[in-house]
Order: structure tokens, then C-alpha cells, then sequence
């Protein structure tokens, strides 16, 4: 069957309106605790570090920031709110009795995950620049990688919420999977200063591409062929989560 936009909005506007209800709440902790490593790494750390690359450590991290605060936001969304959704809140079995069908669903949740990883960055972002970290209009495809980051590590999240039993199995894809990923992939230092094996297995990790492509943006640093892999790997990897995570929540549903 035909997946209609209109459904898929629908179930995106559900969680939106929920979401409403506490938005600066929300929006306030999402923001501020970014905004804390910012400020303890980028100038704390930072005034230990005279510079990476030519260009101030604040500067260097910033780019990761944004990055990371995508993935941790967006895939924390499609893993514990969207299995208290489709285990104890039985949401989802809900919706599939209206003309919803279930991959309208998995698209609208995984769209929603991605929109408030999004907003989170758009967020710090925004104050950010009070410190001078946004300059330039090169922001703006910056803002669009980080989409389409928040779009892949939302619809992992979606996978992994198809596999675990519990909450408490959210903690093997977080503590291996999330927390690595945010220390080895170019956010603290130069993957160029790790031992060979892991600098290798650095591009394995989907932060590394969006670390290099947005700091590449954001840095004015010169554009190579590497930059377009870098966003291939991102779209590539978004579309693969997607289409595996709408075909395994279809099947839980269905089951």
C-alpha cells in the first residue's frame, strides 16, 4: 500500500503536540547541558589547548557539539519514547485501527526523532552564537547535515527499540554503542591522533562523516572529494536504518 504524507505528518503532529505541552522545559535541558561542555571543553579545556589546526579548541569542538547533540537527542527519542509507545502505552497498536498503517507510523517517528535531535542543535546553535560561534551563512548546510544525521540516528533508534525486551536493554546500544561513538569520532580531538587500527575504524562510526562534514562547513576548510563521501556515507546509512527499521516494527506490529 501507498504511504501517504498526510498520515505520516499525522503521526509526526502527535508527538509534536505532546511535546508542546512542556517545550521549554523540554527545550531549556536540551540546550543547557550542551551549552555546559561547550563551555567546561571549549574555553575550560580550551585554555589548556592554544589551538587545532590553526583554529581556536572552542571552534574545533563546536562543529561536534552540534553533531553530537543530534545523535544523543534523536536517538534517545526513537529509543525510550518510542518503546514506552510501542510496549507500554500501546500507541502504536492504536493507531494501526485508523487508516494509519503501521510504515506510516515507523516514518513519522523516526521524522519526529529527527526533528527534536534537530531543534536541539538549532537550539544551541542559536546560543552559541552569543559567543561568537556562528559567523558565518555556512551554518545553514551545517543545520541540513545535521538533519540528515538526526534522520539516521533516529531510525536506529527505531531499530533498537524492534529488538530490546526492556528498558534496561537500551543500555547495550547506549553505553556500547552511543558513548563511544561520541569519543572516538573526531568530537574531542583529531582522529588523525589515534593509534592507526582505531583511526581506521573511526570512519566506520556515522558521527565521524557528520563531525568532518559539518566542521568542514562551519571551518571554511578546504573541500576535497572526501567532503561528498562524507554526506553520501550519511544518506546512504539513513535510508538503509529506515528501510530496516520500518520492516521490523511492521513486523512487531503485525505479530
Amino acid at each position: 500500500m501507498k504511504t501517504s504524507p498526510a498520515s505520516v505528518y499525522r503521526v509526526w503532529r502527535r508527538d509534536f503536540l505532546q511535546f508542546k505541552k512542556s517545550i521549554w522545559v523540554n527545550l531549556t535541558w536540551i540546550v543547557l547541558e550542551p551549552l555546559f561542555f561547550l563551555v567546561a571543553l571549549g574555553y575550560g579545556l580550551g585554555s589548556y589547548v592554544t589551538n587545532i589546526g590553526g583554529v581556536p579548541y572552542s571552534e574545533f569542538y563546536f562543529p561536534a557539539l552540534l553533531c553530537n547533540t543530534a545523535m544523543m537527542v534523536s536517538f534517545f527519542e526513537s529509543t525510550y519514547g518510542s518503546f514506552s509507545k510501542l510496549t507500554y502505552q500501546r500507541t502504536y497498536l492504536t493507531m494501526i485501527l485508523t487508516p494509519i498503517e503501521p510504515t506510516e507510523i515507523v516514518y513519522g517517528e523516526i521524522l519526529w526523532g529527527a526533528t527534536k535531535g534537530f531543534l536541539s542543535a538549532v537550539g544551541v546553535a542559536i546560543v552559541a552564537s552569543l559567543f561568537g560561534h556562528v559567523n558565518s551563512f555556512m551554518i545553514i548546510p551545517g543545520l541540513v547535515i545535521i538533519f540528515i544525521l538526526a534522520l539516521l540516528f533516529s531510525a536506529l533508534g527505531m531499530i533498537f527499540t524492534s529488538i530490546v525486551k526492556n528498558y534496561d536493554g537500551i543500555i547495550y546500544p547506549s553505553s556500547g554503542l552511543i558513548v563511544p561513538m561520541s569519543l572516538f569520532s573526531g568530537t574531542y580531538f583529531p582522529i588523525e591522533q589515534l593509534p592507526h587500527p582505531i583511526k581506521y575504524l573511526s570512519y566506520l562510526l556515522p558521527l565521524t562523516h557528520g563531525v568532518a562534514a559539518v566542521r568542514a562547513l562551519l571551518l571554511n576548510l578546504p573541500k576535497d572529494p572526501i567532503f561528498a563521501i562524507h554526506i553520501l556515507v550519511l544518506i546512504g546509512l539513513a535510508i538503509w536504518a529506515t528501510r530496516v527499521a520500518v520492516r521490523r516494527i511492521n513486523k512487531k506490529l503485525i505479530q
